[in-house]
């Protein structure tokens, strides 16, 4: 028996990247899981590859209306929502004098007030059960600055506040809330090009582990805080980033590879 076994969960940006791998890793652990996206093929894709353990629902995470339809719609198909992981996200590279408003309402509408919508919709249903898990994926991004990204830091950073809050509120109604902030991972968000990664760890020699993450590292995370093992954590922040928020390493530093 999986460690997900029975448990029915919703999973945002769940049609490629760290999203496909974390319905991957709960369809293996036993859960029926709801990919929910705006890229239809690829969630379609993904479904049809998951079986009779998930389908796909197409869902504007900045809408709402669009939110509340999904949830009603799961819950008809699936059965009760036990775990949400708001993982839908965007990136956008520009220096802070050159991000216009609309950038900025861009970013945050996804990451940030996205995942506050999704809290509050499948908070009621349950709080009406007694339990749940919510997870939030943010990003080390969301524990420290980074230049060029003035709008994906803050909504990263809102993020974590977001958790707490949302931890305070929903505990003692049996609602588990948490966040995860993975570093560099090996998606088409990170790896653009599509570079062996390898290649790809090159870049990361000055973070400890010396290598990019792959997106199942960061779904095995995921599939731990929905589970019964994590039946005591909560408001958590779990760095799943190969040490980068520890500091960088100095490849000549005693110590280091040849020294």
């Amino acid at each position: 028996m999986g460690k997900l076994e029975g448990k029915v969960a919703i999973v945002t940006g769940g049609a490629r990247g760290m999203g496909a791998a974390t319905c991957r890793r709960f369809v293996a652990e036993g859960a029926r899981v709801a990919i929910a996206d705006v890229l239809e093929a690829e969630g379609a894709a993904l479904a049809a590859e998951l079986g009779a353990a998930a389908r796909f629902f197409r869902l504007d995470v900045t809408s709402e209306e669009n939110w509340a339809e999904v949830v009603a719609a799961v819950e008809a198909g699936l059965g009760p929502v036990d775990v949400l992981v708001n993982n839908a996200g965007i990136l956008m590279f520009k220096s802070l004098l050159e991000t216009t408003k609309a950038d900025y309402e861009r970013v945050l509408g996804v990451n940030l007030v996205g995942e506050f919508l999704g809290i509050k919709a499948v908070a009621p249903g349950m709080i009406a059960r007694g339990k749940g898990a919510i997870i939030n994926i943010s990003s080390v991004d969301g524990m420290k600055g980074a230049n060029s990204l003035v709008a994906y830091a803050s909504s990263k950073w809102g993020v974590r506040g977001l958790t707490k809050v949302a931890a305070m509120e929903l505990g003692h109604k049996g609602i588990r809330v948490n966040s995860v902030h993975p570093g560099g991972v090996d998606t088409v968000m990170s790896n653009h090009t599509g570079a062996p990664r390898e290649e790809v760890d090159k870049g990361y020699a000055n973070v400890p582990l010396q290598r990019i993450g792959g997106p199942e590292e960061v779904a095995a995370a995921s599939a731990f805080l929905a589970s019964d093992d994590a039946s005591y954590v909560h408001g958590a922040e779990i760095v799943v980033d190969g040490g980068m928020t520890v500091g960088t390493y100095y490849m000549g530093f005693p110590g280091s590879p040849g020294m």
